[in-house]
């Protein structure tokens, strides 16, 4: 963790929280390492389809049919 980290409280259900600090001992990495790579993943893919709906925001809009056909 750098020192420009912030810190949270986050809750996790139980059963989570057992995987994830048994995916910790397993790779030798934090499970503040390990929450920050997933939701930096899950992130990325939002801002991938943003961008895409981004650049086909002038597309005329098609029936569902039509794209079907």
């Amino acid at each position: 963790m750098t020192t420009l980290s912030k810190r949270s409280t986050i809750y996790l259900d139980p059963e989570l929280h057992q995987a994830l600090r048994l995916k910790s001992l397993e790779t030798s990495r934090s499970m503040s390492e390990i929450i920050n790579e997933a939701l930096k993943e899950a992130l990325s893919e939002d801002a991938e389809d943003l961008a895409a709906f981004d650049e086909r925001h002038e597309e005329p809009l098609i029936s569902y049919d039509q794209m079907v056909n």
